[in-house]
């Protein structure tokens, strides 16, 4: 690894470590760490501890976060397919930890994808408020959005836009905001070689360029007294610590303040930038020579109610069902909430009292979907996803979707069809293979202990796949 990493990088890297330099050379021959995220929409961690099929020993920096060993493949799981844990990096834990997000509140998740931080964000709202998650790469979108799916997240829009084209839709709307930024990923060179391969020191400046534009979009859409929360995988002190510096001093309305679980990260380094402002060193570097996890740096800036410019706030609940033209006539809104109660009626009677509201229905195409409580006007927005996806309005009947199922708790459905982890009846279920089993007739959603996996269809003595063909295990 020593040999293969860019002779200006390692350079740069001696300057700046000295002494601890050796130790961090020999920390990047080592195996990466492995971490998942329990989803606590879920299942609450202790009893997932306790029914986990791998051993587990906790992240300290994440009350939900876990290390498991490398020998094991945890995507390979049912458990994974029910969204009862998300494989995530260790250290990448420490960003939305640091966000501090409450329930109730509106956040915004501004470079989301592929979703880790944004599902962990939507665990803190608790079903509440609303999550805002963007995405400026159309197929990185589309994967972050399949997770907020997978993980049962109801209260969350997907967008794909520049932050920008968002700045003027949402001014000073978010109580917080999370700015995971593009970056050269220096950090990630151990767990990922292409990271490595696809490094340069223009694409470091390349980088810093780019977050100081994003930065400047999110204070825009920072309500005063807002928190936001700058976060990259890199070292490069020109994407941290001097992107920050350069920051406050075009933006002297915010002020730095320690992140959760400071004292288990090294401080921010002034005297990479600017020794004369020891505001720096509030903010935390995660080493991989020193901590079980790869390289972050995270800075969390509080905006001043009173010092930031004034610009006009957008009205929160100023109303919003987003169309989406199709190539027939289109069903209206009213017939898709009529076949939604009929449906809900019938098989998922739980959902009923969750979607009580009429106006946070919204028709998008010929799909059928809650918009949060708290959601805007997303007029002019691309929008992958507006809010709780319940299903589909096909002709003379409703088709749930896959979202729903994995939405609900197995006591809220009326049909559902139990199958153990290690049945072999699950996999083929997984793979898209119909069932034979008796049953009543009707919507059957596929539960693997107690846990919805997705919908089979019951008729006569056999229960037909619905489970996404995208999805299917090969």
């Amino acid at each position: 690894m020593h040999s293969q990493l860019p002779a200006s990088f390692a350079a740069r890297m001696e300057h700046l470590l000295k002494q601890e330099y050796q130790a961090f050379l020999d920390c990047l021959a080592q195996e990466a760490w492995h971490g998942l995220r329990v989803n606590p929409l879920k299942v609450d961690p202790e009893t997932f501890v306790k029914i986990s099929p791998f051993p587990l020993r906790p992240v300290p920096w994440c009350a939900t976060g876990y290390y498991y060993p490398g020998s094991v493949r945890p995507g390979k799981h049912p458990y994974h397919a029910a969204g009862l844990y998300y494989i995530q990096e260790p250290s990448a834990m420490a960003a939305a930890e640091a966000l501090d997000v409450k329930p109730g509140e509106a956040v915004l998740d501004l470079c989301a994808a592929p979703g880790g931080k944004t599902t962990q964000l939507a665990a803190a709202l608790a079903g509440t408020g609303l999550l805002v998650a963007n995405e400026i790469h159309p197929a990185r979108a589309k994967a972050l959005s399949e997770n907020i799916e997978r993980l049962g997240i109801t209260n969350a829009i997907v967008t794909n836009e520049t932050p920008e084209r968002l700045a003027k839709r949402f001014p000073r709307y978010f109580d917080r905001i999370l700015v995971d930024a593009p970056c050269s990923g220096e950090g990630m060179f151990r767990k990922l070689p292409e990271a490595r391969d696809d490094w340069s020191p223009e694409k470091v400046e390349q980088c810093h360029l780019m977050q100081m534009d994003i930065l400047e979009a999110a204070d825009r859409m920072l309500k005063p007294g807002g928190t936001l929360v700058y976060s990259t995988c890199t070292f490069a002190p020109q994407e941290n610590e001097q992107t920050i510096a350069q920051f406050l001093i075009t933006h002297p309305w915010y002020e730095l303040e320690p992140v959760l679980h400071a004292e288990l990260f090294a401080p921010g380094q002034p005297e990479w930038t600017d020794p004369a402002d020891s505001r720096l060193s509030l903010a935390a570097r995660l080493w991989p020579h020193l901590l079980e996890g790869e390289g972050h740096f995270l800075a969390k800036l509080v905006k001043r109610e009173t010092d930031s410019p004034q610009e006009q706030s957008l009205t929160r609940r100023e109303k919003r069902h987003p169309q989406k033209k199709t190539g027939r006539k289109a069903a209206s809104r009213e017939e898709g909430i009529s076949a939604w109660r009929s449906f809900a009626r019938a098989a998922a009677p739980g959902a009923m009292e969750k979607t009580s509201d009429e106006e946070a229905f919204t028709l998008f195409g010929e799909q059928l979907y809650y918009l949060p409580a708290a959601a805007p006007n997303l007029d002019g927005i691309k929008v992958l996803r507006p809010g709780w996806h319940l299903g589909t309005l096909k002709k003379n009947r409703f088709e749930p979707s896959h979202a729903l199922a994995l939405s609900l708790t197995a006591n809220q459905l009326v049909y559902r069809a139990d199958f153990s982890s290690d049945d072999p009846l699950l996999y083929r279920y997984l793979r898209g293979e119909s069932l034979e089993r008796d049953g009543q007739d009707g919507w059957t959603v596929v539960c693997v202990d107690g846990f919805p996996l997705g919908w089979g269809k019951q008729t006569g003595n056999q229960l037909k796949n619905h489970y996404p063909k995208g999805l299917r295990w090969v």
